[in-house]
C-alpha cells in the first residue's frame, strides 16, 4: 500500500512552510437574526380615563352604553369617573362609578345595516337586502325612536353576542307632513311656528308657510324641523 508521501496530484499542495496559521486572518462571521414581525395589531387596553358619552363597555357579564360621565378629583382622596350607563339588554340607567385608571373592559358590539320592513304584532321586524335574514326587535327595545321610523328605512342594528340590542335611526329622515293648520300668505320661516303631524304619528314644531303634504326633514337626534325637502 502506497504511503502518504507517494500521494502525487497535482491538485494537492501543501502549504508553504514560510507561511504561518498566526499570519492568516479570517474575519469573524457575523451573525445576524431576521427582525420579526408582529402578526397581530397592537391591543390598547381601556381604562375609566377613556370613558366618553356613547362608549360600550361591559360590566357584570352585560353590555352598556355610557350615557353621561364626570371626572372628579377631590381635594382628598383618589380620584375617580362618576357615569350613568344604560343596559342595552334590559334598558335600566344606573349610575357606577370607576377609580381613576381602573382597567375597563369594552363591550364587542357590531353595525349591521339592515332596512326596517314592517311591524309584526309588538315586534318591528328588520331584513338583510343581501341573505334576506330577518332580526326582530320589541316595542319596548324601539322605544319612542318608531316616531321616527318608516318602512323601507336603512337603520343601523347593534349585535352582542349574536343577539340584537338595540338600533341606530339615520340622523336625518323624510316625512310627509298628513295634518297642519294652512299656512297664511306671505308666511316666512322667521315667522313663528305650529304643530304638525307626520306620517308616522309624530308631531314636529314647523314653520308656518309648511301645509299638508309637504315633505320635511327632521334631525332625529333632536326631533327638531330641518328643511322642507
Amino acid at each position: 500500500m502506497a504511503g502518504i508521501a507517494g500521494f502525487n496530484c497535482p491538485c494537492f499542495r501543501p502549504l508553504s512552510s514560510s507561511l504561518s496559521y498566526s499570519s492568516i486572518r479570517f474575519p469573524a462571521p457575523q451573525l445576524r437574526l431576521p427582525r420579526r414581525l408582529s402578526t397581530f395589531p397592537r391591543i390598547y387596553a381601556l381604562t375609566s380615563n377613556d370613558i366618553k358619552v356613547g362608549l360600550n363597555i361591559e360590566v357584570d357579564g352585560n353590555p352598556w352604553k355610557v350615557i353621561e360621565f364626570l371626572h372628579v378629583k377631590p381635594g382628598k382622596g383618589a380620584a375617580f369617573v362618576r357615569t350613568t350607563l344604560r343596559n342595552y339588554v334590559t334598558g335600566n340607567q344606573v349610575e357606577k362609578t370607576f377609580r381613576a385608571g381602573s382597567k375597563i373592559e369594552a363591550a364587542d358590539i357590531s353595525k349591521e345595516t339592515k332596512q326596517y320592513t314592517y311591524k309584526d304584532g309588538a315586534q318591528y321586524v328588520f331584513m338583510d337586502l343581501t341573505t334576506y335574514e330577518e332580526s326582530r326587535l320589541n316595542a319596548v327595545d324601539v322605544g319612542d325612536k318608531d316616531k321616527w321610523l318608516k318602512e323601507g328605512m336603512d337603520c343601523n342594528l347593534l349585535f352582542w353576542n349574536g343577539k340584537v340590542i338595540d338600533f341606530e335611526l339615520p340622523i336625518t329622515v323624510k316625512l310627509k307632513v298628513t295634518e297642519v293648520d294652512p299656512g297664511l300668505k306671505g308666511d316666512t320661516a322667521q315667522g313663528g311656528s305650529k304643530p304638525a303631524t307626520v306620517e308616522t304619528g309624530a308631531v314636529v314644531s314647523v314653520p308656518l308657510f309648511v301645509n299638508a303634504g309637504d315633505t320635511i326633514l327632521i334631525d332625529t337626534r333632536t326631533g327638531q324641523y330641518m328643511s322642507r325637502a
